[in-house]
């Protein structure tokens, strides 16, 4: 990791959607908090809930997803080392826009409102970098906006499969997720989805086993997210 804080590169396949904090930066933001361990399951906060704290995450991988009023889900994110989550409401005073929830064993650090607020104040870089990590989620917001808009669902499929691969990939490639989830992130049904994994697989692109898969192919993957 470099530092300076990530570019994010909207618009690509399988670019990162998420800013991440620079090491010294997280350092600094989080410096005294005591580590918090949760087990995979664990709801850090729900959507509606009180935004009285920021959480960093230090190890471990934090679904953040949005539950409609009849509870359908549709995951927003996904963040790992050096990201953040609860910013948004732990900044304006308002109540959580979305649920956290722990997908695997997950170390975190907060900070109260209050202490947040004293850290920016009290240090303009880090200031700057939180005003860094909400500009990329806005542009992030408005590229999936777009997405919905604009591509069809293979075309979201591809993109979604290609950012799973560079976030969540083990060293060999597999992504240990779900045909559910990934339909939970494109807003979609599980069957559309296996139906693309299953037409994918037969031509190559994928290789796909229980609750896993693994890209073959990812320059048709590339192709497939960019057809015009």
């Amino acid at each position: 990791m470099t530092g300076d804080n990530r570019e994010l590169k909207t618009g690509q396949p399988g670019a990162t959607p998420t800013a991440v904090f620079a090491e010294k930066d997280f350092a600094r933001l989080f410096a005294g908090c005591g580590a918090e361990r949760h087990a995979a399951g664990h709801t850090l906060f729900m959507q509606g809930d009180p935004g009285d704290r920021v959480f960093g995450v230090t190890s471990g991988k934090l679904e953040i997803s949005l539950i409609s009023a009849d509870g359908r889900k549709l995951v927003a994110n996904i963040e790992t080392r050096n990201g953040l989550v609860g910013e948004i409401a732990a900044l304006d005073g308002g109540p959580r826009s979305a649920s956290v929830t722990c997908l695997s064993d997950c170390v975190v650090v907060s900070l109260t409102r209050a202490q947040l607020l004293d850290r920016l104040a009290r240090e303009p870089e880090i200031a700057r970098s939180i005003i860094v990590h909400l500009c990329a989620r806005v542009r992030w917001m408005s590229d999936e906006v777009g997405d919905q808009a604009l591509l069809a669902l293979d075309q979201r499929l591809a993109k979604r499969i290609l950012f799973l691969s560079a976030l969540i990939g083990d060293p060999i490639g597999w992504i240990v997720v779900s045909q559910q989830e990934i339909a939970e992130f494109l807003g979609a049904t599980r069957e559309t989805v296996n139906k693309s994994l299953s037409d994918w697989r037969a031509a190559g692109l994928v290789e796909v086993g229980r609750g896993r898969l693994r890209i073959v192919d990812a320059r048709g993957l590339r192709r497939i997210a960019e057809r015009l």
